[in-house]
């Protein structure tokens, strides 16, 4: 009897994935629920299992093959049968199990007693590795529930949970990392305001050394992510009449207040109060007072959103993502800077979820974290409105008659003409600017 592995519901809108590797081979043996090929859309990668053990028996479609919802990826013989185990038949990069299996063929190198001679890896499902290494924890520790003892995502988060007394050591021992994140935004692929430190950029792979008198090109395919992000940025400068205006606000205040509480905030919260916050309760407090800047436009009607849904640039090795802080009016300080963190930690390691990146009311992006001085940042579509941040640096400025240095940062919102007038936008921006220069007017907002 033979069990068919296809391409699964891969979430809102997306319907197409490229088959990015597999990770067994043809007459390879497979448990019930383990992973057996890995997807790339354009959004998040995952990973398929079977639904039943035995042998992989045939391959359909080849590494580096686009294939889309329901295709069929390979095929599995149940023939082998044998042990019972219970697993995930699809796995995203966040996402824990799914559907039960039955019945499967484990191989006797999978045994639970071999396994744990091993460090744990060979044992782990790869979405369970890259949890682990996000956490800084050993898979040698990891009690596997899968069949064979294999570890699967959720017996990490779990071990996590009940024993983080190694991994919170570690985490306590590393400075808080901001967000890495992107100057400009890019739609659907899905811009990070900045914290205390400055990130380490996605990873680049530098040109190699010329060759004198040589003139070499290089033919790289574009991942799915790639394409999306390139079609959706030209399809956002096609659809909308996009323009920006610039602000310059003056962070002495909100310096001045991490300064002087953020030894408590980490103390009392575990993370860090970076500027990320202030900016993401600020253009909240604006877009209350300008609505129509957390809108979009469908037809002949504008769609107003009386929820606050804000998009983080973050960027990541294989392209900029925009997770989605939900309900962000109703979040803390805390709790902003926690959502930012895990998003980026979760951009880095690949365990970002299809939900994780869905929809978003208005986005906020920040390319002054990699120094950055002023950008014009891209419409999220179908939003109608994003922020960019930029580096702050002292500047002289004058104040009441007298040359002072203050610390500036120069500020930019990009917006549709098409239902944003032009003072709607100036205004939003000064808005921000005066709730970032005194604080307390964040407080009063509420």
């Amino acid at each position: 009897m033979a069990s068919n592995i296809v391409v699964p519901q891969l979430g809102e809108s997306v319907v197409e994935a490229r088959v990015a590797r597999w990770l067994k081979k043809e007459g390879d043996a497979v448990a019930a629920g383990e992973p057996i090929v890995e997807l790339e859309t354009e959004k998040i990668d995952l990973e398929v299992g079977a639904e039943q053990g035995g042998v992989l028996s045939r391959i359909a479609r080849q590494e580096g093959e686009d294939v889309k919802v329901g295709e069929l990826l390979g095929v599995v013989d149940e023939s082998a049968g044998g042990v019972t185990a219970s697993a995930p038949s699809t796995t995203s990069a966040t996402d824990g199990a799914a559907k039960p299996a039955a019945a499967v063929a484990a191989p006797a190198s999978a045994s639970p007693a071999n396994a744990a001679s091993s460090d744990g890896k060979e044992r782990a499902t790869p979405t369970a590795r890259r949890v682990a290494e996000a956490h800084d924890i050993s898979l040698s520790g990891v009690a596997g529930s899968g069949d064979a003892g294999r570890i699967t995502k959720r017996d990490v988060e779990s071990h996590v949970t009940t024993a983080p007394s190694s991994s919170a050591a570690s985490s306590a021992a590393r400075p808080a990392t901001p967000p890495a994140s992107a100057p400009v935004s890019a739609p659907s692929a899905t811009p990070a305001a900045p914290l205390a430190a400055k990130p380490t950029p996605p990873a680049i792979k530098p040109a190699p050394p010329p060759v004198p008198g040589e003139r070499r090109e290089e033919r790289i395919r574009m991942s799915k992510r790639r394409l999306t992000i390139a079609r959706n940025l030209v399809e956002a400068q096609r659809t909308a009449a996009m323009l920006t205006t610039f602000n310059e606000i003056d962070m002495t205040a909100v310096m001045g207040l991490r300064e002087r509480r953020k030894e408590s905030f980490k103390e009392r919260y575990g993370v860090g109060l970076g500027i990320a916050s202030f900016f993401v309760k600020a253009s909240i407090g604006a877009l209350r007072a300008f609505p129509r800047l957390n809108a979009e436009v469908q037809g002949e009607e504008m769609v107003l959103k009386h929820f606050y849904d804000i998009g983080i640039a973050v960027g990541a090795e294989q392209g900029l993502v925009v997770p989605v802080l939900r309900d962000a009016d109703r979040m803390s300080f805390a709790g902003i800077e926690q959502g930012i963190r895990d998003f980026a930690g979760r951009a880095k390691n690949g365990t970002l979820t299809l939900e994780d990146l869905r929809g978003g009311t208005f986005t906020i992006t920040n390319g002054g974290v990699f120094g950055s001085l002023l950008s014009t940042p891209i419409l999220n579509p179908p939003q109608v409105g994003i922020l960019g941040l930029h580096k702050i640096e002292e500047r002289p400025i004058a104040i009441k008659g007298q040359v002072v240095v203050r610390p500036m940062m120069y500020v930019a919102l990009s917006y549709d003409h098409r239902i944003v007038d032009g003072l709607e936008a100036v205004q939003f921006l000064v808005r921000v600017k005066e709730f970032i220069e005194d604080p307390g007017n964040l407080l009063l907002e509420g």
